[in-house]
């Protein structure tokens, strides 16, 4: 099942689609402008329902195949918003929103899948019923969460879901996936030390908070150097130092830490929760100061399921000829995730080719990705639900 011949058709077509929204970014659950056209687009298409406001502003689509003798119903899904980002590539059809701009190719992964949906209502050449799901809030407002929270699986009784997501330094048409952990678990915490504030030339007046706390952060390192197995993956990084005064002779009564865990297995995580409140609590007891730790869990680990990444690799290798199934795990965060906690499915990365990488202000989806891409959407429609 090479790079299917619609697809090469409507590559002008799904390319315009694509720009355009990459013009117009939108970010979180403000996703309005995007989230209307795609529903737009679906109803033209001829899709058997259209819903929208699904998790506040997701879009799902249902086609219907041409049978449907085994009741199956495979979910697909989608990213629409994009990044606070100013955009750097100047293209003609850069971002037309100043500090906003689709710097990880949502708006790629938005523009395949909907043109396998209107390949797959054009064909309908399969036994069952695929749902097609355009989520907002990826990046970091846990849409995927607030799909799953409205009731999207069992409203449309979805029984498998699946993902993509483009990626750089991998050739354009190549596909790469892992079974098990693909993604890590990534949680926040800040971190409130409290000393005694006063002159900075009378230190011994005062517990300085700022000490205190750069002990805390070189502390918290032997998370992993030290506590964890090193076989075991575990990031743990401290990001924000604050105090309330910027003046160069003040000792400040507070420091505020911001900073994320990331993990990859559930027991890790868990360990690592308790490891920060424990060396963040003992070590400002034991310079006589305070601190308070609010760990707060964010996008659970993407595992996928052996038999649903088999799956979806067998299609992407119909589709390139090779495909990468060992690809190294890594500890960026992905809320797709929540959709697969609750239904077994599969997540895979489609090269992107040598662009800069996403979440970058240069970075810019390669369009020449879209027939392989939506060739796999469709693939695995047509494939895991074969017309009887």
């Amino acid at each position: 099942m090479p790079v299917k011949n619609r697809f090469a058709e409507l590559l002008p077509e799904i390319t315009a689609w694509r720009r355009d929204f990459h013009e117009h970014p939108e970010l979180l659950f403000d996703v309005h402008r995007t989230a209307g056209k795609v529903a737009d687009f679906l109803k033209e298409f001829g899709c058997d329902e259209v819903v929208t406001g699904i998790g506040q502003t997701g879009v799902v689509g249902v086609i219907r195949g041409r049978t449907d003798t085994r009741g199956r119903v495979i979910g697909l899904r989608a990213d629409m918003d994009a990044l606070p980002i100013n955009e750097v590539t100047g293209l003609p059809y850069a971002s037309r929103v100043p500090g906003k701009m689709h710097a990880c190719g949502h708006d790629g992964h938005t523009a395949m899948l909907l043109g396998a949906a209107k390949y797959l209502a054009e064909t309908r050449n399969f036994d069952g019923t695929a749902v097609v799901i355009f989520q907002p809030a990826e990046e970091g407002g846990g849409g995927g969460r607030e799909m799953v929270a409205d009731g999207m699986m069992e409203r449309f009784g979805v029984q498998e879901v699946y993902g993509m997501h483009n990626m750089p330094g991998i050739p354009v048409g190549q596909f790469a996936i892992r079974t098990g952990a693909m993604m890590a678990a990534a949680d926040q915490f800040d971190v409130v030390v409290t000393g005694k504030g006063g002159h900075a030339a009378k230190p011994q007046d005062c517990i300085d908070p700022t000490v205190v706390a750069s002990h805390i952060i070189l502390a918290l390192q032997t998370i992993a150097s030290r506590n964890v197995d090193p076989l075991e993956q575990v990031v743990v990084s401290v990001t924000t130092f604050r105090t309330e005064s910027d003046a160069y002779n003040v000792i400040p009564q507070t420091v505020h830490l911001k900073g994320t865990v990331r993990t990859m297995d559930p027991k890790v995580q868990d360990f690592a929760e308790a490891r920060i409140k424990t060396i963040v609590e003992a070590t400002a007891l034991a310079l006589g100061a305070r601190a308070e730790v609010d760990y707060r869990r964010g996008y659970p680990v993407t595992m996928n399921a052996p038999e649903n990444t088999a799956f979806a690799a067998e299609v992407a290798r119909g589709i390139a000829g090779t495909v990468d199934t060992d690809v190294a795990p890594m500890m960026g965060a992905e809320d797709f995730s929540f959709m697969l906690n609750e239904r077994p499915g599969a997540y895979i990365f489609l090269g992107n080719g040598d662009t800069p990488m996403v979440h970058h202000p240069a970075y810019n989806f390669d369009d020449d990705a879209i027939p392989f891409g939506s060739s796999w959407y469709a693939g695995m429609v047509e494939a895991r639900m074969p017309v009887a």
